[in-house]
């Protein structure tokens, strides 16, 4: 069996630990995860996870007060950094905690481990969306391994499905329009719609630099511009997306594009509460692990000066697309070239009409 060590119990720990104890038995891993602070008001959430498989752990000083209110401990972090063969990072110190103990642990003896971080740890290791650049992930090889954001999940999808070769690619353009904060959150949450800045020339907002810094693994510069803006709500991220191709494409061929790929999902819906309402009914701990939702009413396709170019808006699942990119990255790090066949197992996970 292979060991697996979680980092960070919030809104993509929780449900990734919950997620890979499910199913440790068919990927044939054990599940660890490193919660820092005994909390009362968490105490429900750190028994189900340990009922549902997962092994906590936590430091020698902490460890008392997660056993006197009744938790098992079953070893130290250390001890569990040791054993492990994947360590994916789910908290926004993946840069602290790899100057920390990372880079040590992963010199450490004769086994190869992977660590994985989340989106907001830029720098961390080789950017990856599971989908998109594979190719890089296999051939470079990396162990250090950044998880890129949700909305980059989206964006990177959006322009490789309808331009595979981007080459073809004239511009892109996208308005994310960001949630205030995740339902499970205290904080973050405002009155009203709040505009960011760009802060950077060339490409807007991070969001777009992060895009074609996922495209630059595989050798390519996308010309992409973003702009963002948070809005008064805790349902759904969404984008508007104008992209302009130097080929001819009609409606019908985007949409026959759409639907090759098993990361898009579409839909008829236009009201992001339905989507996320889908999402929980449906989706496997409640979420929707597809890169993005095209909202079908949406969606155009014309012509300017030569150009085609494809307007509409879009979904974002939040942090089921992370959550998908973090298991494959896990499983190359367990299996190596091997991972894609461990992955159809969530592709039942996946939908193609919401």
């Amino acid at each position: 069996m292979k060991n697996i060590l979680i980092v960070g119990t919030g809104t993509i720990g929780e449900p990734l630990i919950g997620l890979l104890s499910d199913l440790r038995k068919k990927l044939k891993i054990n599940v660890y995860f490193n919660k820092r602070t005994p909390l009362i008001d968490e105490y429900a959430k750190v028994e189900s996870l340990i009922k549902r498989g997962a092994k906590l752990v936590t430091s020698p000083a902490r460890r008392p007060k997660f056993e006197a209110m009744g938790h098992k401990v079953d070893c130290i972090y250390e001890e569990a950094l040791e054993k492990a063969d994947v360590v994916i990072d789910c908290t926004p110190a993946g840069n602290e905690n790899k100057e920390l103990y990372y880079k040590t642990a992963s010199a450490q003896g004769n086994k190869k481990r992977t660590f994985i971080a989340q989106g907001s740890e830029k720098g961390f290791g080789l950017p990856y969306a599971y989908g998109i650049n594979d190719e890089a992930l296999i051939n470079k090889n990396e162990n250090f391994i950044q998880v890129v954001s949700c909305n980059t999940h989206n964006i990177s999808s959006l322009v490789k499905t309808i331009c595979p070769n981007t080459t073809d690619l004239h511009y892109g353009d996208f308005t994310c329009i960001r949630r205030a904060n995740d339902i499970s959150q205290n904080g973050s949450f405002i009155a009203s719609p709040e505009v960011g800045d760009h802060k950077y020339y060339f490409f807007g907002t991070h969001h777009a630099k992060d895009a074609c810094d996922l495209f630059s693994t595989m050798h390519q510069t996308p010309n992409l511009f973003s702009s963002a803006l948070k809005v008064n709500t805790q349902y759904m991220h969404t984008i508007r997306f104008n992209i302009h191709i130097n080929k001819h494409a009609t409606s019908e061929d985007i949409l026959d594009k759409f639907k090759e790929n098993k990361f898009i999902a579409l839909t008829h819906k236009a009201l992001a509460n339905k989507v996320f309402s889908f999402g929980r009914d449906h989706g496997y701990y409640g979420r929707i692990f597809n890169h993005t939702v095209v909202s079908l009413p949406s969606l155009h396709s014309g012509k300017n000066n030569g150009k085609t170019v494809i307007t509409g808006f879009c979904f974002t699942p939040q942090d089921g697309n992370s959550l998908l990119s973090s298991i494959a990255a896990a499983m190359y790090g367990l299996y190596g070239k091997d991972y894609k066949n461990y992955m159809k197992t969530f592709d039942n996970y996946l939908f193609q009409e919401i």
